[in-house]
């Protein structure tokens, strides 16, 4: 094998990768992206950092980046004084239940406004969706008041079904079923089935996107609600995550560490939820005209 050597004053050229050199400008915006990452982390970050540290450390200032000792009773002292399981596990359930209704709900309802023909849709459609203007705080009374003539006060039942139905989330159905094609159920329809054979076999297997944006906002509304839940619920036994975490605001007022640990258990789920699904958000915000 011959070498021919580079002459005098000349550079050897690089070999060619097959790929173009990144340019200043995608360097640029990656610089940015995990600039940006790392701001958008450094409170999840904070609240680690401070959920074991010791009252002593946290009096005195400047706080340290960096823990000095790592006191991991902060996460233990709090699941032996309190129920924090049984909250944790009556949020599961409202979450649970309320993702599988509404979300089911939202895609009937969603698919019958978007391709059935009845009379009223439109003007059905409008006053569900007007809803949407009005302040929760205008219903609660009536809710309330609902929730006693069903027996359902201090259950988790009385939390869950004031909130079953959702009109931001019949919208977002309704957009989204329309953009999917009448001739993939005409064809359907040719071939016998009905409406609910063809929203089964045709429409929900092309629903994936839609599914995963309704199931991580209910989930983040009914994980993260305080308002409804604790007027409903009295007894302590009986309380959610975010009503627990404010009652041990009262007996931690001083000692920051075990309700920050607290605090980061109680969004875990939510972290897990959104990473299950996030491979599919962005396409179902899109699809669905979310702007």
């Amino acid at each position: 094998m011959t070498t021919v050597a580079t002459p005098p004053g000349r550079v050897a050229a690089e070999p060619d990768t097959g790929q173009p050199a990144p340019s200043r400008g995608h360097r640029l915006r990656l610089v940015l992206a995990i600039a940006g990452v790392l701001v958008l982390m450094f409170p999840i970050y904070w609240m680690l950092r401070v959920s074991v540290a010791s009252t002593d450390e946290l009096a005195s200032l400047p706080v340290s980046l960096w823990p000095r000792s790592w006191h991991l009773e902060n996460y233990v002292d709090p699941w032996r004084q309190y129920p924090f399981l049984r909250w944790l596990g009556n949020s599961v359930v409202i979450a649970v239940v309320s993702v599988v209704a509404t979300v089911f709900i939202n895609l009937c309802a969603g698919y019958a406004f978007a391709k059935l023909r009845f009379p009223g849709r439109n003007l059905l459609f409008l006053l569900i969706i007007s809803t949407l203007m009005v302040p929760i705080q205008v219903i609660m009374v009536p809710q309330f008041q609902l929730v006693i003539d069903l027996n359902l006060l201090d259950s988790l039942g009385g939390v869950i079904l004031p909130r079953l139905a959702e009109a931001f989330g019949l919208f977002m159905a309704r957009q989204f079923f329309l953009s999917i094609p009448d001739e993939l159920l005409e064809a359907a329809r040719i071939d016998g089935a009905g409406h609910l054979r063809s929203f089964r076999s045709v429409v929900l297997p092309l629903s994936g996107p839609l599914i995963a944006v309704l199931v991580i906002f209910t989930f983040m509304w009914r994980w993260n609600e305080f308002v409804w839940p604790l007027i409903v619920l009295t007894d302590s036994d009986s309380y959610t995550l975010p009503v627990g975490l404010q009652f041990l605001i009262q007996q931690f007022s001083n000692n920051f560490g075990p309700l920050l640990a607290m605090s980061f258990l109680s969004i875990v789920p939510m972290l897990i939820v959104f990473a299950v699904f996030q491979r599919y958000f962005v396409e179902g915000i899109a699809r669905t005209g979310i702007r």
